[in-house]
């Protein structure tokens, strides 16, 4: 993206102007952004439901705990990998995460005002997502077993969720890093990750209930009110991602083939 303008003055100003020009060029994308996560919590409060509500027939026609957690992973997963290769995702890079996003600003990859705008809307589109889920499902997605999908360490307590949470974004910022710069099977990245999140939901959800995404925390436990140990889901996973870019780097030593996660790279000027 060509952020160059020549106004003089402060720098302040300079900034201001980039601000505005990258929301009055790329608002479309910044919202196609959001959307994704949106999509992605409506999904998650949409099979949840449906496979824990005590009342809901598919609730009663499989009784095992683990079956059922097992299909709402291979749920997620789908959505995850139908996201990414949907126009939308091809169009922003399928995001989703302000952690994915940090690691890439911190990479050089995206410019710092299409991050903050990605996270931005990440957040609001994650919101939004929950509040529909709110209006349509009423008490079968706010009240227990759904519990607005909320992401809470599990019995195990606070340490285990960190570490669950860090070595689930540890490993899948490993797979984008090292999957996506090969080219032949880069194109299968979007389908290892939708991989792995159906891993994360069947294993490791019962450790943290499975967040990896600050944006995807938030927006559940706003409506709910419950932010039991929020600090772990916006800590962990930008260390973990952050980690294994940091990893990745070391080991290639060609950051400079990385391909670019930018505005100007994925959408038209």
């Amino acid at each position: 993206m060509k952020h160059g303008l020549n106004i003089s003055g402060s720098p302040l100003l300079s900034e201001r102007a980039n601000l505005s020009i990258c929301l009055k060029r790329h608002w479309p994308e910044y919202m196609m952004e959001g959307a994704q996560l949106g999509i992605f919590m409506i999904s998650a409060g949409l099979f949840t439901a449906l496979l824990e509500w005590p009342t809901s027939p598919f609730f009663q026609a499989i009784p095992n705990e683990f079956i059922r957690r097992w299909i709402i992973g291979v749920a997620m997963g789908g959505t995850a990998v139908a996201l990414i290769y949907s126009p939308w995702g091809k169009r922003t890079g399928a995001h989703m995460n302000p952690a994915v996003t940090l690691t890439f600003l911190r990479l050089g990859q995206i410019p710092i005002v299409d991050a903050l705008y990605y996270i931005i809307f990440q957040f609001l589109g994650g919101l939004a997502g929950v509040l529909l889920m709110i209006l349509l499902l009423g008490k079968y997605f706010t009240n227990d077993p759904t519990s607005y999908v909320v992401t809470v360490p599990g019995p195990d307590g606070q340490l285990v969720a960190f570490a669950g949470e860090f070595l689930s974004a540890l490993l899948m910022m490993t797979m984008i890093m090292f999957v996506s710069n090969r080219p032949s099977i880069g194109n299968y990245t979007g389908a290892f990750a939708g991989v792995l999140i159906m891993l994360y939901v069947t294993f490791e959800a019962p450790l943290s209930g499975f967040g990896m995404n600050p944006a995807r925390t938030f927006a559940s436990s706003l409506p709910s009110g419950n932010f039991t140990a929020l600090w772990i889901y916006f800590i962990a996973p930008p260390l973990g991602m952050l980690l294994a870019a940091q990893i990745y780097l070391s080991v290639c030593r060609h950051g400079e083939n990385l391909p670019p996660k930018t505005a100007e790279n994925f959408f038209p000027s």
